[in-house]
């Protein structure tokens, strides 16, 4: 509370129009609805703010707030201007209290007031730790998996013990990531289980916090080109029968999902009995120099659930696990990455 204050404070301080009378907890009998009154002179009109003050900043939580600040509102015989307080406030959440009128300050440095006399908004990049920690948290390979289930058919509901099944993680795994996406109204709950309402949005906080999948690096030579090289993939990748599994990845899925430019090196993720069977067939030999073939050992094997297969035998990553790796890549990989987003991943 007296943090609360003291933020208040020292953000109206700061307009030059703007004198504080006084700033105090509300009143006892006043409802939970707002927690801090303030009553301050603007250019010689006497205004009041009503400010709540949350623990947390996500949109679900925002928007119960401003419902139950402006329920009280109601009742209050002089007009009051809600204001919400948060430790840090998303950009949804700050898009949210702009679209109902509703001023807000948060501790990292967001503010928006908007009077008759005054307009406040002061935009910041970036997110607290505390926030790009748990955001990053979400989107480690264990929940990432679950999120790809989820994005591969956004419109679909998933009941939890389904979702467990297909993303091969536990119930507790999928509870937890469906709490942090619904708090962050990425996802909501209906009769059939929980659904994504704002995939877009989930895609780019992903997009901005992507970490790109582990495992050792190779890097080979190999002399195929052409068709050949194409009916040996065809031969050798995605193979389920305990033989190996491998994948175009990058700018080599990009060439068969939303083909943009061309790059002189071909991309795959695979498993050690994959990597086995693309030494063999794509004819590789280890490049310390001239490398064409660079493959990914992965860790995990999460980018291996949402492939998807754009011709006979061709087995890529999914456009969306495309989209964050040629993100990764540089300035030329953004602009391959922009063009597939275009193409393949348009959410109604």
């Amino acid at each position: 509370m007296h943090d609360a204050i003291a933020l208040v404070k020292e953000r109206l301080s700061a307009i030059p129009i703007i004198r504080l009378d006084w700033i105090e907890p509300a009143p006892m009998g006043i409802d939970a609805g707002f927690d801090i009154i303030v009553e301050m002179d603007v250019a010689g009109r006497s205004r009041q703010l009503a400010c709540e003050i949350k623990s947390r900043g996500e949109p679900s939580i925002i928007m119960s707030a401003i419902f139950r600040l402006k329920r009280n509102l109601n009742t209050q015989s002089e007009p009051l201007v809600p204001v919400v307080i948060a430790p840090y406030l998303s950009s949804e959440a700050r898009n949210i209290c702009r679209e109902n009128s509703v001023g807000y300050f948060d501790f990292f440095g967001n503010a928006y007031l908007a009077l008759d006399e005054i307009y406040i908004e002061r935009e910041l990049e970036g997110r607290p730790t505390a926030e790009r920690r748990e955001l990053k948290s979400l989107f480690k390979p264990k929940s990432a998996r679950i999120l790809r289930i989820l994005l591969r058919d956004p419109g679909r509901s998933w009941r939890v013990t389904e979702l467990a099944d297909v993303a091969k993680v536990s119930l507790g795994q999928v509870s937890n990531v469906r709490g942090k996406l619904i708090e962050r109204e990425w996802a909501s709950v209906t009769p059939d289980g929980v659904r994504l309402i704002r995939p877009d949005a989930l895609l780019d906080d992903w997009r901005n916090g992507y970490e790109a999948p582990t495992g050792p690096r190779l890097e080979f030579h190999t002399t195929l080109h052409g068709p050949a090289l194409e009916r040996a993939l065809a031969d050798c990748l995605c193979i389920r029968d305990g033989k190996g599994v491998a994948a175009l990845a990058s700018f080599s899925a990009a060439k068969w999902l939303a083909p943009y430019g061309r790059v002189g090196s071909h991309f795959l993720y695979t498993d050690r009995q994959g990597l086995e069977r693309l030494k063999m067939h794509l004819q590789l030999s280890p490049a310390p120099r001239g490398a064409n073939v660079v493959v990914t050992l992965l860790d995990d094997d999460g980018p291996f659930l949402d492939t998807v297969e754009p011709a006979p035998g061709i087995i890529c990553t999914s456009a969306v696990q495309t989209y964050l790796d040629l993100h990764d890549a540089g300035e030329r990989g953004r602009e391959a990455a922009d063009h597939l987003r275009r193409l393949c991943l348009k959410w109604v």
